[in-house]
């Protein structure tokens, strides 16, 4: 990543918290005003992405994944088998142990 990506990265982040719409104007007078020399074509490539995209939204889905692909369609069931074979089995729920504390073991951290 570039100084001027990051600073024009920046630079959108400022102006979108302050509620200032996204202009390759005003991303070039934050950088000139914060000293940082960059290509001239990073301003107006963020403004472009800024015009078509909420910066607000891509904050809050910085983690969220796109659809990674769904789980596996079931098999379809044998002819004549009924609505009894189409019935998925409950799941049974298993009952994890409980973790041990120090009280039972007759020491502690700070004895």
């Amino acid at each position: 990543m570039s100084i001027g990506e990051l600073a024009s990265t920046y630079a959108c982040l400022i102006l979108s918290d302050d509620g200032i719409p996204i202009t390759a104007e005003k991303i070039a007078t934050i950088l000139k005003a914060s000293k940082v020399e960059c290509e001239s074509y990073w301003p107006s490539l963020f403004a472009k992405l800024a015009e078509k995209k909420n910066i607000n939204d891509l904050i809050v889905n910085v983690g969220a994944g796109g659809g990674g692909g769904g789980a596996p369609a079931a098999a379809a069931p044998a002819a004549g088998g009924g609505a009894a074979a189409a019935a998925p089995p409950p799941e049974e729920k298993k009952e994890e142990p409980k973790e041990e504390s120090d009280d039972d073991m007759g020491f502690s951290l700070f004895d």
